[in-house]
């Protein structure tokens, strides 16, 4: 046990090479863009909307055809689409920050122990995103007003895809930014798992100490 340890210990101190850390400075540009450019789209077409409405999700807040999707909103009861109703959006800026922080961290020490943490913290981050953005449309298609000038039973807004509601057909998809965080994602396994390799060649190469 105590020499696996000491494996293990030796390959989480292995060095990153010059070209993965010039990469780790790299991903900072696509982070960056993720900062700004819409993550999600969401586009509702109906006969009466034959060009579609569309809602475009940014890390700090939602433009498109908020007062069109809110006037039909309110028909069927969901609750308006505006700032406070997105709260979970104020902490998306910060964990961007935090993973710029991270990249630069694994740039500046450089071992595999930091691409570890950094690779763990992103998928976190990742996935969590997408859980708390699928629940929130939950809530929207859940939480609906008894009294509404219409009666739809609750429902699910589509979260990937294209799906049905009432006569609308609604298509939600990742859009720049969360094209720019998947390819970041994929960028540090690759990272992780060619040093990971690397190390470990090394470490049984190493003599036991």
């Amino acid at each position: 046990m105590d020499r696996w340890l000491t494996s293990l210990n030796r390959a989480l101190a292995t060095p990153l090479s010059l070209r993965t850390r010039l990469l780790a400075l790299a991903l900072l540009a696509p982070l960056a863009l993720a900062a700004f450019a819409p993550l999600w789209t969401l586009e509702m077409v109906a006969p009466q909307y034959p060009k579609g409405l569309t809602l475009d999700i940014y890390p700090y807040t939602v433009e498109g055809d908020i007062q069109e999707v809110n006037t039909l909103n309110h028909y069927i009861g969901m609750a308006r689409i505006d700032r406070a109703a997105l709260s979970d959006l104020d902490w998306l800026p910060f964990a961007l920050g935090v993973a710029a922080l991270l990249l630069l961290r694994v740039a500046a020490i450089g071992d595999l122990r930091a691409l570890v943490d950094l690779v763990a913290l992103y998928t976190y981050f990742g996935l969590f995103s997408f859980a708390r953005f699928a629940y929130t449309l939950y809530v929207f298609g859940h939480n609906l007003a008894p009294d509404a000038p219409f009666t739809v039973e609750p429902f699910t807004p589509v979260v990937f895809g294209t799906g049905q509601v009432a006569n609308f057909t609604i298509t939600s998809l990742p859009s720049t930014g969360a094209l720019a965080l998947s390819a970041i994602g994929i960028a540090l396994v690759g990272m992780l798992l060619a040093t990971a390799a690397s190390a470990l060649r090394g470490t049984r190469l190493a003599p036991a100490a």
